[in-house]
């Protein structure tokens, strides 16, 4: 015989309370169920953030004309860049510390770096290799050579072809004839030089272009465009507003133009920032270009503010007429590189952890002048504010504060301070905070 103990008044009690246990379960789901619809990244997006810096390469007709934007004045059988030597440009930008590239495979003029019988406005059409070079697909062999990923910018503004920003032409009839053109060298970069990494769409395009992406790189980063997977922070220098939110709300993520400006913690769609700037004044290389390059001073707080702000930094290296980037100005890239490597290649200690407190034990009293937070960002960006404090001898003094941390915070301090304990406090949060890491650093030394 089963012993079964008899209900209680107490037990009966809560069977009356039933509905009201109910209600409270489902404000508990609902409350559960919010934290995990939080936006988040893709795993390609996640990889992407790690590379925090990338070469952005500007090559074509605009560097014999000494301008910025190709005006078509020059003749192609002057296009001849006998020391051309994407090599060069991959160790340049190793040296920058950059993990990728993206080559402007075709700017708003027109022009074609790689083999294409889409147009007679090419580099098949020049004396380059007697007709035969192909830049892209040299650039291609150097990146898988040295270890760094392709990326590609493919303007849909196509002076040339009399089609405006956008890849909007006047009429209908010609806007069919380019959308042909376009989707057609689309899909010859995609699907002939191996795997790339990211595709830039400048200034959007009206042209389908999703499905061609889906089916020839599925896994590469989308900048703007109906596919865009990533944003143009707003500006060309090189920098982000803080906070960069990673999240936006899904329609402004859709127009495929979303600025930084867009940035919503609690937006439903991840696309994360962009920061794009060049190491001189100018995109095309200029004769009076090198004269204008960018102190390592200005370059360091470039990457403070772009890195250091969760985003990612994209740093313009032009060729010259002969084909090679400058030496001083593959020079100061590696200063860059060298510089970025010496602050912050071995930290004084890190710590990693979950919830509102992560402390770091330094061992003994340390001098320190820089801090470097990281979320998990694969869980989304959970934290929305945080102050950083230092044990310095039996006293915590607050070091640092802030909002958004992102996949990467970098809060450099107003001078060194020696602290024995690091104590990072997340006083506001959407979920559970996941710190990927949180690191001090002696940048003086």
């Amino acid at each position: 015989m089963l012993n079964r103990p008899k209900i209680t008044n107490s037990i009966a009690m809560t069977f009356k309370q039933l509905p009201l246990l109910a209600a409270m379960i489902l404000v508990l789901a609902s409350s559960t169920f919010a934290k995990d619809n939080l936006a988040k990244p893709t795993p390609e997006q996640v990889a992407w953030a790690d590379t925090e810096i990338g070469m952005f390469i500007h090559f074509g007709p605009a560097t014999w004309q000494d301008v910025e934007e190709d005006n078509l004045s020059t003749p192609l059988d002057q296009i001849n860049p006998e020391k051309l030597d994407t090599d060069q440009w991959v160790q340049v930008a190793r040296d920058m510390g950059a993990k990728y590239v993206v080559f402007v495979a075709k700017h708003s003029g027109g022009f074609c770096s790689w083999q294409t019988d889409t147009t007679d406005y090419s580099i098949k059409h020049t004396p380059w290799r007697n007709g035969k070079g192909d830049v892209l697909a040299d650039l291609s062999a150097s990146c898988k050579k040295k270890g760094l990923k392709l990326g590609v910018y493919i303007s849909p503004a196509d002076h040339k072809h009399h089609i405006n920003a956008g890849g909007k032409a006047e009429n209908a009839e010609e806007q069919k004839e380019y959308d042909k053109i376009y989707r057609q060298q689309l899909t010859e970069i995609l699907s002939n030089y191996g795997e790339m990494f990211e595709v830039w769409f400048d200034g959007s395009t009206g042209t389908a272009v999703t499905d061609i992406i889906q089916k020839h790189a599925p896994h590469a980063m989308v900048f703007q465009g109906p596919a865009a997977t990533i944003r143009w922070v707003g500006n060309e220098d090189g920098t982000a507003p803080y906070p960069a939110w990673n999240a936006l709300p899904m329609a402004l993520a859709r127009t495929g133009k979303a600025t930084a400006k867009a940035g919503d913690p609690d937006g439903d769609a991840w696309m994360p920032n962009e920061c794009d700037t060049e190491m001189t004044k100018y995109w095309h290389w200029k004769t009076n270009g090198s004269e204008t390059l960018k102190s390592l001073d200005t370059l360091m707080d470039t990457y403070n503010k772009s890195v250091g702000r969760g985003a990612v930094l994209l740093l313009n290296q032009s060729p010259d007429r002969t084909g090679l980037i400058p030496a001083a100005d593959a020079k100061r890239g590696k200063e860059f590189g060298d510089e970025v490597r010496r602050r912050f290649a071995k930290s004084l200690g890190d710590a990693t952890g979950k919830g509102d407190v992560v402390e770091l034990d330094l061992g003994k009293p340390t001098i320190l002048d820089t801090l470097v937070t990281m979320e998990d960002i694969a869980q989304g960006e959970r934290v929305r504010e945080y102050t950083i404090e230092g044990l310095a001898g039996d006293k915590w003094i607050e070091l640092a504060k802030g909002t958004a941390i992102g996949h990467k915070k970098i809060d450099a301090l107003p001078k060194p301070i020696e602290v024995s304990k690091l104590r990072l406090n997340i006083t506001k949060s959407a979920a559970e905070p996941q710190i990927r890491k949180l690191s001090a650093y002696n940048t003086a030394r």
